[in-house]
């Protein structure tokens, strides 16, 4: 599995970014061929000061397929909309993940 992640600074206007982020931008990403999850979170926390606001988690099969995703007419139109929101930046990461362990006690079993 390889996985692509947007770490977004603290907009000037959150309002409008949180609109954007969600009612543009994530919609031009969901038709990304070839990714199997998309998540993301707002307000996320990282020590005394974290530089970041929000974060987009893409999730793919291989990194071919992230590649594919990023090189076609959807990953371009994303890409191109990017400034329109981030203009504080964003730090971009990719990662093949190395293990997922899955835990009994988070399995959906509520016991």
């Amino acid at each position: 599995m390889h996985k692509l992640i947007a770490l977004y600074n603290h907009p000037a206007d959150i309002i409008q970014f949180r609109q954007h982020l969600e009612q543009v931008h994530l919609p031009l990403v969901s038709k990304f061929q070839n990714l199997r999850a998309m998540r993301h979170a707002f307000d996320i926390a990282g020590g005394d000061n974290s530089p970041y606001y929000a974060l987009v988690e893409c999730e793919f099969d291989t990194r071919d397929a992230m590649q594919a995703a990023l090189d076609s007419p959807e990953g371009a139109a994303a890409a191109a909309d990017v400034p329109n929101y981030a203009a504080a930046g964003v730090t971009i990461l990719t990662y093949e993940v190395a293990a997922q362990l899955r835990c009994e006690r988070f399995s959906g079993d509520a016991r």
